[in-house]
């Protein structure tokens, strides 16, 4: 037999809605002879709401295995609300967040056995429950209102376990080509239909473009939410020569920042009271031992892209961070690239590792234009790495022997060592040279014939090689670099016949000790 739900507020449901405080939600419960239950919770947000988080609490009695969700709101003037949903338990635990399907999703079920994509199957707890808003954007002096209708029903349960992580696919040392940005239904992927009209893209779309583009690996990195785990669990022993890493695009009002190897939900609400800053988010990366990478940390952060530039306040310590979303789709040459955010902060003193992502949001797209969609792929993270494994690409993509290809080619290559005495580095290595001693730099590329070869210095391109020009598909370029006994980071471009940016090399470290 159904259960009604317990209003919050016994005093407010009695009132008539026009006495009710405006922004107080109002849950209303029916109850009828035979399931569902049904739940109605309605409020109000207005300007001073602008970048703050709401939860709406309701009940869930035992029994339950199914919560369907239907949620809207008035969005005039570019007001926007983001859903999400809470268990009973602690924000970060077993019975704690189940999903955030931000602005992209206006309903989705939660049970024991299936989920709508952005959220996380399993047993409903009975207990309070807690849609969770967050609201990005809503002007001074505006109000809007929302209405969230809940139905509880009844039903078997089971449990999924979790599948251990996929041995290597390959065990053997090397360059391996990946993509660590892009996106899918669990988040705001969309693609075409069989019948033309737009509809969440799934997943397997996403694993097989990329392995049709020839990668080794890729990053599924989805907005706040890891419903996505159990379909790369799924995914993965048919890709068996395409490694799927788990990942999160953690997207908050103060900017975006990848984090890989993620198997737990991350408190994403920086500015909140449980996570004032993007400082306490970035600790509990480190203490997780998970790489953090800043994306495309110069676009807007405005109506135009909520929250997408990079602007922690306070300023986030750079120190807790791995690397930089240099490339981002189609942006190499453009001013929205974040080569030169990335430049400044290894001239402050960090080590960050430079990589490149699609932010592919349309799986099966070939587009090519800069700032818009984006091809799987394109740009490509190639990193040398032990193995092909999860724990092989992040420990490569921390010790920084990786290029990024531009265009996401399949062949080409940058291989850049560094020697002085006996000693030899690659990209992301460490190499010390006396004052009035050089460094011996060699550059090895492959299939760009007819572009050129550029020598960056502590952000200042550098004449430093007497031929850069390439004239076959395989070519070493040597030169000598003089040091003045202080700390320096060298680090090689190669530029199509075109003039484009084709490959970004990562810096060689010098005298940072």
């Amino acid at each position: 037999m159904a259960q009604a739900a317990k209003p919050a507020d016994d005093a407010a449901q009695a009132r008539p809605a026009a006495a009710i405080a405006p922004n107080k939600p109002q849950q209303v419960a029916a109850q009828a002879t035979t399931a569902p239950t049904d739940i109605l919770l309605q409020g109000r947000i207005s300007g001073a709401d602008n970048q703050t988080y709401r939860e709406l609490p309701f009940e869930v009695p035992a029994g339950t295995a199914r919560i369907e969700v239907e949620f809207d709101y008035d969005r005039a003037d570019k007001t926007t609300i983001d859903l999400g949903l809470i268990g009973p338990g602690e924000f970060l635990g077993r019975d704690g967040l189940r999903g955030w399907s931000g602005g992209n999703k206006r309903r989705f079920t939660v049970s024991a056995n299936d989920a709508t994509a952005s959220y996380s199957p399993g047993a409903l707890t009975p207990g309070q429950w807690k849609l969770l808003l967050g609201i990005p954007n809503i002007r001074a002096g505006r109000d809007a209102a929302y209405t969230a209708r809940i139905r509880l029903t009844a039903a078997a349960q089971s449990d999924a376990v979790p599948q251990e992580d996929a041995k290597p696919l390959r065990r053997q040392a090397g360059w391996y080509r990946g993509d660590l940005h892009m996106h899918s239904a669990h988040s705001d992927g969309n693609c075409a239909t069989q019948s033309g009209a737009r509809a969440p893209c799934p997943l397997f779309l996403t694993a097989q473009a990329a392995a049709k583009s020839g990668l080794d690996f890729v990053a599924v990195t989805e907005h706040n939410t890891v419903s996505h785990l159990p379909a790369l669990r799924e995914l993965q022993p048919h890709f068996d020569r395409l490694l799927l890493i788990p990942g999160m695009e953690i997207t908050t009002f103060q900017g975006h920042a990848n984090v890989f190897g993620v198997r737990a939900p991350v408190d994403f609400r920086v500015g909140s009271a449980a996570v004032p800053d993007w400082n306490t988010v970035l600790r509990e990366m480190q203490r997780r031992g998970l790489p953090v990478s800043i994306n495309h940390p110069i676009r807007p952060s405005d109506e135009r892209c909520m929250g997408c530039g990079w602007t922690p306040q306070p300023a986030a310590d750079i120190g807790l961070v791995s690397l930089v979303e240099a490339i981002n789709g189609g942006d190499a040459d453009t001013p929205g690239s974040g080569i030169a955010f990335w430049q400044r902060e290894l001239n402050a003193g960090h080590r960050l590792t430079g990589v490149g992502g699609s932010d592919n949001h349309d799986a099966p797209t070939a587009a090519e234009e800069p700032f818009g969609p984006s091809r799987i792929g394109r740009p490509t993270t190639v990193v040398h790495a032990r193995e092909l494994s999860q724990a092989g690409i992040l420990d490569g993509l921390r010790a920084g022997n990786v290029f990024v290809d531009a265009a996401g080619s399949r062949d080409r290559l940058l291989d850049v060592r560094a020697a002085s005495g006996k000693r030899e580095v690659a990209m992301g290595g460490e190499l010390a040279v006396p004052a009035g001693e050089r460094a011996r730099v060699s550059v090895q590329v492959r299939n760009l014939a007819g572009g050129r070869v550029e020598a960056t210095v502590d952000g200042v391109k550098r004449d430093l090689i007497a031929q850069p020009a390439l004239s076959s598909a395989e070519q070493t370029l040597e030169f000598q670099w003089p040091s003045d006994g202080g700390r320096h980071w060298l680090r090689i471009d190669v530029r199509d016949a075109q003039g484009r940016l084709a490959l970004m090399g990562n810096p060689v470290y010098i005298n940072w000790r």
